[in-house]
């Protein structure tokens, strides 16, 4: 399983960004599909997840009613809008898969991608 995420960027406070991942692997479907975020001198950081088939989706609490999970399992793509950014929003931003029916909220994920810088500047 190879995963890419993109979209990354500058952007201002109150602004918006999408991140998307593209996965290389047969039965995307089969993946429950998590993003990350890691600050400076932080630990990775959970922030949002989706089931197999995009019905279920799971916040973290500083995010939640400003981010959006979503999947397009005929594109094997998973993104995550985010709106109403803040300095705090500040991170390497990473996706990960699992094939499972479960969808992890910690960082029991089998696949990572490289991460995506996002930076909101006040």
């Amino acid at each position: 399983v190879q995963l890419q995420a993109s979209g990354g960027g500058l952007v201002q406070a109150g602004g918006s960004l999408r991140l998307s991942c593209a996965a290389s692997v047969r039965a995307f479907r089969r993946y429950a599909m998590g993003w990350f975020r890691q600050a400076p001198g932080k630990e990775r950081e959970f922030v949002a997840a989706i089931s197999r088939s995009g019905g279920s989706t799971y916040y973290a609490d500083s995010v939640k009613g400003r981010f959006t999970i979503s999947r397009d399992n005929a594109k094997n793509t998973v993104y995550l809008q985010m709106n109403s950014l803040k300095p705090e929003d500040t991170a390497v931003y990473y996706c990960a898969a699992r094939e499972s029916t479960l969808v992890p909220t910690d960082l029991t994920y089998d696949y990572w991608a490289q991460g995506t810088q996002v930076t909101v500047s006040s």
